[in-house]
């Protein structure tokens, strides 16, 4: 497990900071889990699983070619915006994120730029401004995005993002890990 935990974090771009804030773990016993010093119980297991938006078998299942010839999650059947209380959520929109390097999410921005941190990784993003107005801060300069309105760049750049306006943005982000 303790491979595919920081793989499937990895490519979510979820820290270990933001994992333990999820999951009501501590980092220290999140890292040891990663470098395979120490076992999640079923519960540990679970509470990762929901924290990253992710099947839990996908914590322990190695890769297996062809297992799947594709990944269909209907409307209904999408986990709900996962929150972290300010005002940002997502939902990943593919299963089996552990065998995809193409990962598409449905994402809320904040309506602020709360973390002082810029997101950075290997690959490309693709951004789609599916509802609201969106702010997107990559340091040196800002680009603002409409409804409709498309963004593709280079994910090495550092960068964040925000909703501006009165109703919250949703966008569709799809993110290619770079073979990562």
């Amino acid at each position: 497990m303790s491979n595919r935990l920081k793989m499937l974090r990895k490519k979510l771009g979820v820290t270990l900071e933001a994992l333990a804030e999820k999951s009501g773990m501590t980092k220290s016993y999140l890292s040891k889990v990663e470098r395979g010093l120490n076992t999640p119980s079923i519960a540990a297991a679970l509470k990762l699983a929901r924290a990253l938006n992710v099947q839990v078998e996908e914590l322990f299942a190695e890769e297996q070619p062809g297992q799947s010839l594709y990944s269909l999650v209907r409307q209904g059947e999408r986990q709900a915006l996962v929150g972290d209380g300010q005002g940002q959520g997502y939902a990943a929109l593919t299963r089996q994120v552990g065998q995809r390097s193409l990962l598409p999410f449905l994402i809320q921005p904040p309506t602020a730029f709360s973390d002082p941190t810029f997101k950075e990784h290997q690959g490309e993003e693709f951004l789609f401004v599916h509802a609201g107005q969106v702010e997107v801060d990559f340091m040196s300069e800002r680009v603002m995005l409409q409804q409709g309105d498309a963004l593709h760049f280079n994910a090495q750049t550092p960068h964040r993002l925000r909703s501006v306006g009165e109703q919250p943005a949703q966008l569709l982000v799809v993110v290619h890990d770079g073979g990562e």
